[in-house]
């Protein structure tokens, strides 16, 4: 049987393992950016969707309790048009045979609308430098290296487990916290507590006597999708199309020191949000430490997801009065691709 607490200098680490060192006790690795957690192998690309071992999704399929399926993607065309200027979706119909056979084609960013982002993604800044030493002459350049990073790697794998959803959309509104989601608002570790105790759960780690589990995949619904169906299509326009980047405002997770250990220390295969941004837009002026997407992806090598559509499984968790379900997601079988959309479902 696999020892249950994970040395942290005895590399490879052992995914089965159910306690792992802290973010403050991450070994120091040669060659390696401050904070990097490239513990599973050399050649790995997988991260921590390497926690999700055949052992943890079969006991995650027993949250399956009515076995109804909610899908957590968004139409392929929404939101229209897309933030940061990115390209919107495109289908076209072939005719084969009138009346008889078509086919279609599809013309899509990955991060347009429901969203993995992967480890090609957003690199550590400093060094420019992704997930597991992978570089950008790996991804584009004269001589590029499709498989470092790849997303077709998760693709492979799997994607399947235990998932935790955190309303706070709800839970803001029902306790006078008012926010427009597409103004920046961060949501704090102590607000995403509070959330989670009104929903019945306790946001420490199993080993450390709450209802995180090694491997969990976390979901956070900010009020994005929400917000965004509200609006007309010219507000829609409006928003998408503000002037900068710097000038797109979203509600997110709050960036900091203390975010960040409990997003690392609670060893997440992945998480995601609702929001175009997952953290909250644009970090703070000043910040003195880098914003979550490059400790998330490039340092952890977790899994990150963007503007997933929770609305129907909020509904549905706050009618069951139950949180935690099974997951599925099929990510694109890519080499050298950068992200996926998350052909997700969530099975209550």
């Amino acid at each position: 049987m696999a020892p249950s607490i994970q040395d942290p200098a005895n590399f490879p680490w052992n995914p089965n393992n159910i306690q792992f060192p802290s973010r403050k006790e991450l070994p120091k690795l040669a060659g390696a950016p401050e904070g990097a957690a490239w513990v599973w192998g050399k050649d790995d690309y997988l991260g921590r969707l390497n926690l999700l071992t055949p052992q943890r999704v079969k006991e995650a399929i027993s949250e399956v309790q009515t076995g109804e399926m909610v899908r957590l993607d968004l139409p392929l065309h929404i939101p229209e048009p897309p933030a940061f200027g990115r390209q919107p979706f495109e289908h076209k119909i072939t005719e084969l045979a009138p009346g008889i056979a078509y086919d279609d084609s599809y013309s899509l960013n990955t991060q347009s609308g429901t969203q993995w982002d992967g480890f090609r993604h957003c690199a550590h800044i400093q060094t420019q430098t992704f997930y597991n030493g992978t570089k950008p002459s790996d991804i584009l350049g004269p001589t590029p290296t499709p498989n470092k990073c790849s997303i077709h790697h998760w693709a492979q794998h799997g994607i399947a487990g235990r998932a935790i959803l955190l309303d706070y959309w709800t839970y803001a509104q029902t306790h006078s916290k008012a926010y427009d989601p597409y103004k920046r608002h961060p949501i704090t570790l102590s607000e995403l507590k509070a959330c989670a105790q009104w929903q019945g759960l306790n946001l420490a780690p199993q080993s450390q006597g709450g209802d995180i589990k090694v491997g969990d995949i976390l979901l956070v619904r900010s009020g994005f999708v929400h917000r965004y169906d509200s609006l007309s299509p010219a507000d829609r326009k409006a928003g998408a199309l503000r002037d900068s980047h710097t000038d797109m405002e979203w509600a997110g997770v709050s960036q900091g020191e203390e975010m960040k250990d409990w997003l690392h220390d609670c060893y997440f295969a992945a998480v995601a949000g609702d929001s175009p941004t997952f953290e909250c837009w644009p970090a703070p002026a000043g910040e003195p430490t880098e914003f979550l997407h490059s400790s998330i992806l490039a340092l952890w090598g977790m899994p990150l997801g963007e503007m997933w559509d929770l609305e129907k499984l909020a509904e549905r968790c706050r009618e069951r009065g139950r949180w935690v379900f099974f997951l599925t997601s099929a990510p694109a079988n890519v080499l050298g691709g950068v992200g996926s959309h998350a052909n997700a479902t969530a099975i209550l």
